[in-house]
């Protein structure tokens, strides 16, 4: 009987009958998405204006194009800046730390929106100053602006997810390269940078994601861009579809972005599965 008891007691515990509660969860907010996008494509048929399409869709392609270049430029130029940002911020000098780290507490602890109209409308308010020195033609353009501020706020975020991803490769790869007779350039380049992108890919996609997204605030000040685009289509026709369409290219970027990054990360990490 004791033996008995103990096979009983070690054996594993019947499966639950019918489906979890986490099943069950995941199947009906499947089907509320199913039956919202059911809805989407019934309003679109119902309201579905050709002469309105072909008038404001190709206008649409135009502004995304403006929507991408700020995304991609501001991107690269903020992930230029993040680099000397990132080694400050791991200095053991004091006063460089102090730096980088009062920068990116205030980009980081400011809306993007304010950043933005504080460098269009509030630096563009010393206009004699700047056309002194030669300034004022930059800061005249509501394009610029844009740039300048995305890249600043990107270069904040990117800056803190490359001294996070480098932090997490431990000391001993350090150490090793070091015993090989490696220069800290050199592993840094060849030994950390390797391990620290595949930690970073997802908050580096996550990053220009918020950028995708948080362009639209440049439309408030006057730049065409999708969103800039869509409110010129809706104050002509008064159609709610303006934003709808612009709804769905934006959700189409997002998708995109994010299985590009699941098929780059499935690339890098195969060696991780095997």
């Amino acid at each position: 009987m004791s033996a008995g008891r103990t096979i009983a007691e070690r054996a594993p515990p019947a499966p639950p009958r019918g489906w979890p509660r986490e099943r069950i969860i995941g199947y009906g907010l499947m089907g509320l998405w199913i039956l919202a996008g059911i809805g989407l494509i019934s309003y679109l048929l119902a309201v579905w204006n050709l002469t309105w399409f072909q008038k404001y869709i190709p206008t649409y392609f135009s502004g995304l194009k403006v929507t991408l270049s700020l995304v991609v430029v501001s991107t690269i130029l903020g992930a230029i800046l993040s680099i000397p940002i990132a080694y400050a911020r791991m200095s053991k000098n004091t006063i460089l730390s102090a730096l980088a780290y009062a920068y990116v507490y205030f980009f980081r602890g400011t809306p993007l929106l304010a950043q933005t109209f504080l460098i269009y409308y509030g630096v563009g308010s010393f206009r004699p100053q700047l056309e002194a020195v030669g300034l004022w033609s930059f800061f005249r353009e509501a394009w610029y602006c844009a740039i300048l501020a995305f890249a600043l706020n990107t270069a904040a975020y990117q800056a803190e997810i490359l001294r996070g991803a480098i932090q997490s490769v431990s000391k001993g790869q350090w150490e090793g390269a070091a015993s090989l007779g490696l220069h800290k350039l050199q592993t840094l380049w060849k030994v950390i940078l390797p391990q620290a992108l595949i930690v970073a890919l997802r908050p580096y996609s996550n990053e220009v994601i918020l950028m995708i997204k948080g362009s639209a605030v440049v439309a408030l000040i006057t730049v065409l861009d999708l969103m800039g685009m869509t409110r010129l289509a809706y104050s002509r026709s008064y159609d709610f579809q303006a934003y709808i369409w612009a709804a769905l290219i934006y959700f189409a970027m997002v998708e995109a972005l994010r299985n590009g990054t699941d098929w780059i990360e499935r690339r890098i990490t195969v060696h991780l599965r095997r």
